[in-house]
């Protein structure tokens, strides 16, 4: 659900250094928010802040955002700590095959091109949705 950036509420946090957030800001821009973030029913943050953070540099004025269950400080800091602890980063081989596939897609080859140029013309031509 949408709720409003202002209403929620950034109480003391693990993490300390959120990083350049500038990044993850151009991928929201660009791609929407992927994941939301987690509040209390009383809007506190329990995870997403560098999400939040990107959200209001860009100037949204809602965040999507789940609602937990969870009340106390042990339990929102379990799942704060939880959420960084079970993410797995991409290896430096899966990062460089991500890389090369999504610029093999955006730049095919000249043969590809021409593939895709003809296919095209065929799927207007008999009106095939894909």
């Amino acid at each position: 659900m949408q709720v409003p950036i202002a209403d929620i509420k950034v109480k003391k946090r693990i993490r300390k250094d959120l990083g350049d957030i500038s990044a993850l800001a151009d991928s929201l821009k660009k791609y929407g928010q992927i994941n939301p973030i987690l509040i209390t029913k009383n809007n506190v943050l329990v995870t997403g802040e560098r999400r939040f953070e990107a959200a209001k540099l860009l100037g949204w004025k809602t965040i999507n955002a789940l609602i937990t269950e969870a009340s106390g400080t042990l339990a929102t800091l379990e799942l704060e700590a939880e959420e960084n602890f079970q993410r797995l980063d991409f290896t430096p081989d899966e990062t460089a095959e991500a890389i090369k596939k999504i610029n093999t897609l955006k730049n095919p080859g000249f043969f590809q091109r021409i593939i895709n140029a003809i296919l095209g013309f065929l799927k207007k031509l008999f009106r095939i949705e894909v």
